[in-house]
């Protein structure tokens, strides 16, 4: 005959404790810090006609144009202060070539905050 085997219960302590180191390493080595954040403004049709007049910028895969002209990034404060009239904000629109990258337009736009006095529309393509 066969023996009656009693099975043994098994013991979750060490799954417990695995399942709590595994919880503290990953909370301890993630970081919860903000990144940065870009506003800008998506052109719309319908829009309230205004007094001052916008600045281009055309913006392709390996040139920056502005109203037309070759422009280096670090140089846009610069020709944008040559577009201010008084004290009203200088509107810049972007347009994105098909090619661009997310990160070159990323770029674009944080080179433009760092310039005062700017409203920024990047228009959507047709």
């Amino acid at each position: 005959m066969r023996s009656m085997r009693r099975r043994r219960r098994l013991s979750l302590t060490s799954l417990i404790d695995v399942i709590f180191l595994l919880l503290l390493f990953f909370m301890l080595s993630s970081t919860f810090s903000q990144f940065a954040e870009v506003e800008f403004a998506s052109a719309r049709s319908g829009g309230a006609a205004s007094d001052t007049r916008p600045v281009f910028l055309s913006l392709d895969a390996d040139v920056l144009r502005l109203n037309g002209t070759a422009t280096a990034f670090d140089a846009i404060a610069a020709a944008l202060d040559g577009h201010r009239s008084g004290a009203d904000p200088v509107v810049v629109l972007i347009a994105a070539a098909p090619d661009v990258t997310a990160q070159r337009l990323t770029d674009l736009l944080v080179t433009l905050r760092d310039v005062s006095g700017v409203t920024v529309t990047v228009l959507e393509p047709a």
